[in-house]
Parts: structure tokens; sequence; C-alpha cells
């Protein structure tokens, strides 16, 4: 009689729990379908929903694990676990301790147990073990949510255990996959979605869970495989993803890795493509127009380039609107599953200030001075309203430090003839690095070991500080350089000669120590600036002193550059004109001589072809050029016919 009252009792119990079960699903899809839209009364009522279920699942958990009520349990557990995921996206990145719960009450009501078992055995054990009929479903069910939590874990060989077992269990004599197919999408496509029944709905169907699984497989693991530079695999996977089951937002990713996947492969054309394929899905995706940029640029094509960043430094100004989804709203979606990086890398939102930024380059490397000025003034008004702080200054970002920013602006400054503004630009360089320092700078100009920096704390500290005063004085001298330069177009050769010479001072600041191998093997990149930056400056120095009459000095000077970058252009062209004009032509002539037969693009390239010179050094490099080479030429070889004399 007791036993027929327990067993009423029990029916009773679970016939409530259905009915309460069935009332929040049926409250939930009929929210879903008629409202509310995005915003807080949705994240209520997801958050509602979770709450119920939640207790619910507590009052289940409370009473001893029991076969007749499991079904419903693990269903009443799958519904819960949705909203949590609903309410907090960040859930999904948490262990999934209410699927694990799940899967020991199933134990226990088999009369087994497994609290010392990892996850994966756990659910070896449960697919293996129980063989109730009427559990493999749910299990089934509650495996498709534990894949998703793996994938969101990036945990692929987990999920694709966890499919084979599920795949066994359905079919023991079923092949994984064929050869050549990718194991996991093969599973998935060939796992059997269990039909949902009446009495146990369900907030998200399987089916639609298992669609964004495989999308969500596909994308991961082409995310992995172009990390890992197989980028024909990955190509297709992300192909396979595009095909899936996703929002407009989740398309228009996949569509712009499938650019920067074509770009790496050498076809910027089917790059382009993608990439304006993604912006048609969703024109919210402004990292597929920041690659489309780069593309232009690979191909040459600058007009199209610079439209293309305009654009992008227009669509971040903008407050643009939330985009609209073609799709229903799921409480498990593709986007919380694919969360890595590397995708985070490649779909980076540039900051406007790093847009306005590359706009002033790329111009100012293409000869457009006029526009180029107007970029760099506009990015260094940004700079004074205190945006710096929220430019990111990481590897990732484009630019460079702010006191070259400077720099290339008075570089732009003077090659538009605005030479008065560029030193003023200049100034504001050499006065905020001028405390930073020190009286003595003693550097190893050589790199002897690369790739092995010494572990001590300390020494590190040592060379990282070494390093930024580098900087600080290679910044203010090229200050100094470009003052020089600016006050010999304004025709004062006396003022830029005293600037040439504060450039030159300052560089006696740093005490170079080596080993005693040729002068251009290996040397720190920053040294080998310092060493350009000095040997402009003595050219400029010296071109100012043959503009005075100053014939001797700038003799010196230019003696003085080739010495420190020896067959450099300039300097020979220079050192010939100077010795002519002290008419010691004969030794004008052995040098030219010596000069004109010497093979070109050796240290002295005078555009940095061959070595990479900052963008800001450009203008002096191009100021340095010897102007008068046919002229001088022809009054050497003048020289030589009416004398007979042999520079040999």
């Amino acid at each position: 009689m007791k036993r027929r009252r327990g067993a009423a009792a029990e029916l009773r119990c679970l016939q409530a729990w259905a009915a309460e079960s069935q009332a929040l699903a049926r409250r939930w899809r009929a929210a879903r379908c008629s409202g509310p839209g995005p915003g807080r009364a949705a994240e209520r009522e997801v958050r509602q929903q979770r709450d119920g279920f939640g207790e619910l699942l507590r009052r289940m958990w409370g009473l001893p694990a029991a076969l007749p009520t499991l079904p419903l349990e693990l269903t009443v557990l799958y519904n819960s676990l949705l909203f949590t995921v609903g309410a907090s996206d960040s859930a999904i990145k948490e262990e999934a301790e209410g699927i694990r719960q799940g899967l020991l009450r199933v134990l226990e009501a088999c009369g087994a147990c497994g609290q010392d078992l990892s996850t994966e055995e756990l659910w070896q054990k449960v697919l293996q073990e129980v063989t109730a009929g009427e559990l493999q479903a749910p299990l089934h069910r509650l495996g498709a949510l534990q894949a998703a939590w793996w994938l969101a874990a990036s945990r692929l060989g987990s999920t694709t255990g966890l499919f084979r077992l599920l795949s066994n269990a359905e079919d023991p004599g079923r092949a994984c996959c064929r050869e050549g197919e990718n194991e996991l999408l093969s599973l998935l496509k060939a796992w059997q979605v269990p039909a949902e029944e009446a009495s146990l709905p369900l907030v998200q169907s399987t089916e639609d869970l298992k669609e964004i699984l495989c999308t969500a497989a596909a994308f991961l693991q082409g995310l992995q495989e172009l990390e890992a530079g197989n980028f024909a695999t990955a190509l297709s996977l992300f192909q396979e993803a595009a095909g899936g089951f996703c929002s407009k937002r989740v398309l228009a990713q996949i569509y712009t890795c499938l650019g920067c996947c074509a770009q790496q492969m050498g076809k910027p054309q089917t790059a382009l493509q993608h990439l304006k394929r993604a912006l048609q899905v969703d024109f919210q995706c402004l990292p597929a127009l920041s690659h489309a940029a780069a593309v232009y640029r690979e191909l040459g094509e600058t007009n199209t380039e610079l439209e293309a960043l305009a654009l992008l430094y227009e669509a971040l100004g903008k407050k643009l609107p939330a985009a609209a989804s073609s799709s229903p709203r799921f409480l498990i979606r593709t986007e919380l599953l694919v969360d890595t990086p590397i995708l985070a890398s490649l779909l980076r939102h540039r900051h406007p200030s790093e847009v306005k930024y590359l706009l002033a380059q790329r111009c100012l490397q293409d000869g457009r001075v006029a526009d180029a000025v107007e970029h760099y003034l506009d990015f260094l008004a940004l700079l004074q309203e205190g945006l710096q702080w929220q430019v990111p200054l990481d590897d990732s970002s484009a630019l460079p430090r702010i006191p070259e920013v400077f720099l290339e602006t008075a570089s732009a400054l003077e090659q538009a003839g605005r030479h008065q503004d560029a030193i003023t630009v200049c100034e504001e360089v050499i006065s905020r690095t001028t405390d930073l320092i020190p009286r003595m700078l003693r550097v190893e100009e050589r790199l002897e070991q690369p790739e092995c920096p010494s572990p001590g704390a300390g020494l590190v500290g040592g060379l990282l500080s070494q390093k930024e005063s580098l900087c600080y004085l290679t910044w203010r001298a090229a200050g100094y350089l470009h003052q020089g330069w600016a006050w010999a177009k304004l025709g004062e050769s006396k003022e830029a000669i005293t600037q040439f010479s504060r450039c030159l001072g300052d560089l006696l600041r740093l005490q170079l120590y080596g080993s005693g191998v040729e002068p251009t093997e290996n040397l720190l990149p920053e040294v080998e600036v310092l060493q350009k930056i000095r040997l402009l400056s003595l050219v400029g120095r010296g071109m100012q002193f043959l503009d005075l009459g100053r014939h001797k000095e700038a003799l010196l000077d230019f003696q003085h550059g080739l010495q420190i970058s020896p067959g450099d252009p300039a300097a020979a062209s220079y050192l010939v004109q100077a010795l002519w004009k002290l008419n010691r032509k004969q030794e004008a002539a052995a040098h030219w001589q010596k000069f004109s037969q010497s093979p070109r693009g050796e240290d002295g390239q005078q555009e940095g072809q061959g070595r990479s010179f900052p963008l800001y050094l450009v203008s002096c490099l191009k100021q340095a050029m010897f102007p008068h080479s046919e002229s001088l030429a022809r009054s050497i070889q003048d020289y030589l016919a009416s004398t007979n004399w042999d520079p040999s």
C-alpha cells in the first residue's frame, strides 16, 4: 500500500514538473515569435527563464536520481543551460558543471558512479554503459550542448571524440569518415538528431544546434589552418562555414577570413571579391574594408587604397545602428563558439586616429604632399585633444611612436614649402626629448647575439633603457636635422649651419664600441639610423659652407661624411665639387674618376634602397642629393681632355 502511495506521489510530482517545464518552454517560444525585440526587455525575459528552469532543476536534484524522471530532468538541464548562456555570453567560457552533474545522476540511477572521472571519461562511461532507450535522446541532446562548450574552448579533439561515441551509440558499425574528409565535420553531419517530444519541449531545437555546431567547427578549424599556414585547407573550411547556419555578422566575418586567406595565397583579386562580399552582407564589417585597403596597396592601386581608408575613417567616426539579423535570436549562436585570438586579430577594429595616420603616411609615401600635410595636421589635432591615450600602441597598431609622427609631419611640411611650420613642429620634438637623453650614451654598435638576450632581469632592463635612450637621441638629432634643411630652404645659411652643428653635437653624446669588423656589418638599426643622420647633417652643413664660400670647411665635412659612409654618392659628389672650387682640380678629377668607376648601390644609396630608413628621413635624403652631376662631369672631362692627364 505504501509502495503504491509512493508511486502515485512520484507520478504526481513528475507530472507537475513536466507541466511546469512545458509552461516555461511555451512562454519562451511565444516571447521569441512575437517579441520582445533586442534590448532590456529581452534580457529580462531570458533571465526570468533561466531562473525558472534553474529553480525547477534544483528541486529535481534535491531528490535521488531515478530512471523514470531522468528524461525530463535532462531536458530541463538542457533548457536551463541554454538560458544560462543566453543570460551571459561569458558563461560558455566557464566549465559546464551542470552537464557533469547530469551525467553523474544518470550513473547514479543506473547504480554506478564516476566522481573521479574526467568529463571525457564520464561521457565514455555513460554512452557505453547506459543502454536505457528512453535516455538516448536526452543524452544526445546534452552531448550537443557539451560539444558547444568544448568548441567555445577550442577543444576540437574532445568534440571529435564525443561525436565518435555518439555515432557508435547510434550505429556501432558505421565508418567514421572517408579518406580525405574532415572527421569532425563528417561526424557532425552524420549525427542523427533525436526527435523532439511534445511532452518535453526544447527552447532551442537540437536540429538548429547541430547546424550551429557544424558552422562553428568549420570556422574554428579554418582559423587553425590559417594560423598554421595551410591556406588551401583553410580556404576549403571557410567556404564550408560560409554555407552554414549563422547570422549576417558572422557570415561577413567568414568572408573576411576568406579574403585574408586568398591574399596569403597570392590571389589579391579573389581576396577583394571575398572582402566586398563581406561588406555586402554586413556593411558594418569594417575590418573587411581595412583588409581591402591593404590588398589595394599590394596591387599598387594607391587611389583606391586611399579611398578605402577615407571611407574607413568616415565610418569609424559614425555611430552605426545595430546590424539587423535575418534569423530569429538563438540562445547559443555561432559567434559565441568562435572567439579565438587569431580571429580577434583579423577582425581588429582600427582606431580612427590610426586610420588618419595611415592616410597621412600613404599620401606622403606617394608624393601627395598637400594631402599628407592635411592628414598629419588633423592627426596632431587629435593628439592635442588627448586622444593619444585611446590609440592602441601594441604590435598590431599601424602607429609609430609619437615623436616619429611629428618628424614625418615636419617632413611633409618641408616638402610643401612650409619651412617655418616645419621648424616649429621639430622644436616640439626637441623640447620634449631634451631632458630624457643622458649626457653620455655608451652603446655596443653591433648586434652580437640577436636571438639570445640575457635572462638577467637587471640586464634586460638596462638594455631596454639603453634602446629607449637611443630613440630619444635619434628623434632630437632628426629634429635638428630637419630644422637645418628648413633654414637652408629659407636662405638662412648661418642658421642652417647652427642647426646642423647642434645635430652633430648631439651625436657626440653617443660613444660606440664594437668588435673591429667592417663598419656596415651587423649594425644595430638605431645606430644605423643615427649614422645616416650624422652623414646627412655633414652633407647639409657642407652645402651651406659651399654657398658661403667657406670651401675648406665644406671639404672637411664631406671628407668626414665619407669616413662614416664610404662611397656615399652625395658626399663623394660634393667632395669633388669642393676640391674643384678650391682649384685642386687634379684631386677632384682623381676622386671623380674613382667614384664614377665604383659600382652604385653600396652603402651610400640615397633613397635607402636595400635599407629601411624611417619615413621622416626621406625628404632629407632627397635634399642631400647632388644636383649638378652632369655639369660637374662635363667640367672634369673637359679638364682631362685639355691637360691629357690620366688620373690613374
